[in-house]
């Protein structure tokens, strides 16, 4: 979705910018040539007039000759708007919507976030090849990215397996590299999808605390949804699955760890898949106060 707006908007960009050099450096210096010749058939005509009723005439054929066709004016105006919006979307940060409860209670439905697009590297617009490695997600690091069974929609997940990592999720205890990661119960979490309370936990993954909700009773069944790359790397086990995340990869889970699609199913995130990390809730229009830096 996202991909088909940055689509037309570097569509708008070509054709406004190609409109705005061809006036500046064509079309200009013939609306001028026709404003002075304009005058001329003006002074003509204006022959027996008085010098202001004259001098208006002429004004009237020079601004008349001078002024552009409304698809140049209007290509003019908003190219240098497009520009802005293109270069600061492409590469600076980039607005998404919140669709669903799978990062509760981080990030709630409605949340209107900004993403980081240049911390995890410059990427080449549309074909979002990186050509400047500025640097990689980090454990904990909230990261938006295309999901890899369908790369026309955006995903929001938390990064819990770098390149390289072992990640064993059973019985509702997250480990990795045959450590496991602490969770402290931090009272209860009314969770609006099930219309019921659930445990909130507070999770250590690298230098990010952040919350969790778990619930300890819930069963839990994990089965892939797909055969997808590397299959191989995982074992999915009675009530949990070990992952080996390969090279170049990214392991992804929700803080909503028992409502969430997210790796333990469909497998790892490639780096070209990347979007970049969120950060900020720049509004969220039926609670406003949740405005604000999140971890």
């Amino acid at each position: 979705m996202s991909w088909d707006f940055a689509l037309i908007l570097f569509v708008l960009l070509v054709v406004t910018g190609l409109v705005w050099c061809l006036d500046i450096f064509v079309l200009r210096a013939r609306r001028r040539a026709a404003a002075e010749q304009a005058v001329a058939n003006a002074q003509y005509s204006a022959a027996g007039m008085d010098a202001q009723a004259a001098e208006q005439l002429r004004q009237e054929a020079r601004d008349k000759a001078l002024r552009p066709s409304w698809w140049v004016e209007y290509s003019v105006s908003f190219f240098p708007v497009i520009l802005f919006v293109f270069v600061l979307r492409s590469f600076v940060v980039e607005p998404f919507r919140i669709p669903s409860g799978s990062m509760l209670p981080t990030l709630e439905d409605g949340d209107l976030i900004l993403v980081n697009k240049f911390e995890y590297g410059i990427r080449l617009p549309i074909i979002d090849k990186k050509i400047i490695d500025i640097g990689s997600p980090k454990r904990g690091d909230v990261m938006v990215f295309r999901y890899p069974v369908d790369p026309s929609v955006d995903y929001i997940k938390r990064v819990v397996g770098l390149p390289g990592d072992e990640v064993f999720y059973q019985n509702k205890v997250l480990s990795i590299n045959g450590k496991e990661v602490a969770h402290v119960r931090n009272g209860d979490y009314f969770e609006p999808d099930r219309s019921a309370y659930v445990g909130r936990y507070t999770e250590q993954l690298g230098t990010v605390s952040h919350s969790i909700l778990l619930n300890k009773q819930a069963p839990q069944d994990f089965m892939p949804i797909s055969d997808y790359p590397y299959r191989n790397n995982c074992q999915y086990l009675v009530n949990g699955v070990r992952c080996k995340v390969p090279p170049g990869h990214y392991f992804m889970m929700g803080d909503n760890r028992d409502n969430s699609l997210d790796s333990r199913y469909w497998g790892f995130v490639p780096d070209r898949n990347i979007v970049g990390r969120a950060f900020f809730i720049w509004m969220n229009f039926g609670k406003p106060s949740r405005i604000g830096f999140f971890h």
